[in-house]
């Protein structure tokens, strides 16, 4: 297994601890759990769709929770008493747990079963403060009267020119 060590980015980057620690997981990740398969679908400008295929499961075997930006998706298969003679079993009936990092901002609004599928969407909010704007460019006319100077607490001074 390779390790990296990220404590040189750690001294001299601030707030982007959470980065490394996303790279850092995405390097461990066992890539060998496939289960259960899942899509990411882009419905519109800020609105996703994760479909995970969990046939075989009911709504009360199936747990979803969201905490600092990550989305966990477990199942518990009930056991059940019944004894079954299989010839083939292609349908898998285990537990999983499946985890999806979130961007910032985005916010888990509803879930829903169907047809063997669990679809979870998502919404993302950016906040209006957080948006990018659009400053406007002034043409400044030259006034030998009056010039304003801003001083290091970003206040304007304003000065009489000689």
């Amino acid at each position: 297994m390779t390790t990296i060590d990220y404590t040189p980015f750690y001294r001299n980057s601030i707030g982007f601890d959470r980065f490394f620690n996303l790279l850092d997981s995405a390097i461990n990740t066992d890539h060998s759990k496939g289960y259960p398969p899942y899509n990411i679908e882009n419905i519109e400008e800020n609105l996703y769709a994760i479909t995970l295929a969990v046939a075989g499961f009911n709504e009360d075997e199936l747990d979803i929770q969201v905490k600092n930006n990550l989305l966990t998706v477990s199942g518990n298969k009930a056991k059940s008493d019944k004894e079954h003679n299989y010839l083939y079993q292609g349908i898998a009936e285990r537990n999983f747990e499946r985890k999806f990092n979130l961007a910032d901002y985005t916010e888990v609004t509803d879930a829903k079963l169907k047809n063997g599928l669990l679809i979870i969407n998502l919404l993302k909010k950016v906040p209006e403060e957080e948006k990018p704007k659009t400053i406007a460019i002034n043409v400044g006319t030259n006034n030998r009267n009056q010039a304003k100077q801003i001083n290091d607490r970003g206040s304007v001074k304003e000065e009489k020119a000689a």
